[in-house]
């Protein structure tokens, strides 16, 4: 049940940081920022409490290193910069950065697989072969360091 719930709230991560890049926020002070966005309180409240604070990490963990994240995304993007990513796609490899390069509290593995399952069910039909090539060249150079 534990692996399901933590699928649910990395969704939900990546659709807050979705939500903040479309519209242009992703530079808002924390304190204004809802990490549950579209999502109404009766959602939110059904949310076990170790589910919220697993994605305000998430969600403000990713903000908080986004400038690095995003140097990392540049560096193994080779053929496409940042800024051409689609926004789902990017926002799922910046929540996949964080875990890997910055709280590494999940084995590497594990974060490639949650980020392949999430464009998967996110994003269009080729998007997981771009994700899981990025994540998995910077997997390598991480476990050599």
């Amino acid at each position: 049940m534990q692996n399901k719930a933590r699928h649910h709230d990395r969704s939900i991560a990546v659709s807050t940081l979705y939500s903040l890049d479309f519209r242009g926020l992703l530079d808002t002070p924390f304190a204004d920022i809802d990490p549950f966005q579209g999502m109404n309180e009766e959602e939110v409240g059904a949310l076990e409490e170790e589910d919220r604070i697993f994605i305000r990490f998430l969600v403000f963990g990713t903000l908080e290193n986004r400038e690095a994240i995003d140097q990392l995304i540049s560096k193994y993007s080779l053929n496409r910069p940042i800024e051409k990513i689609d926004a789902v796609d990017r926002n799922i490899l910046r929540v996949a950065f964080y875990q890997m390069a910055f709280s590494k509290d999940v084995h590497p593995a594990i974060v490639i697989d949650e980020a392949v399952k999430l464009s998967q069910e996110l994003s269009n039909d080729v998007s997981f072969k771009f994700i899981n090539g990025i994540l998995d060249a910077a997997r390598k150079d991480l476990e050599r360091k």
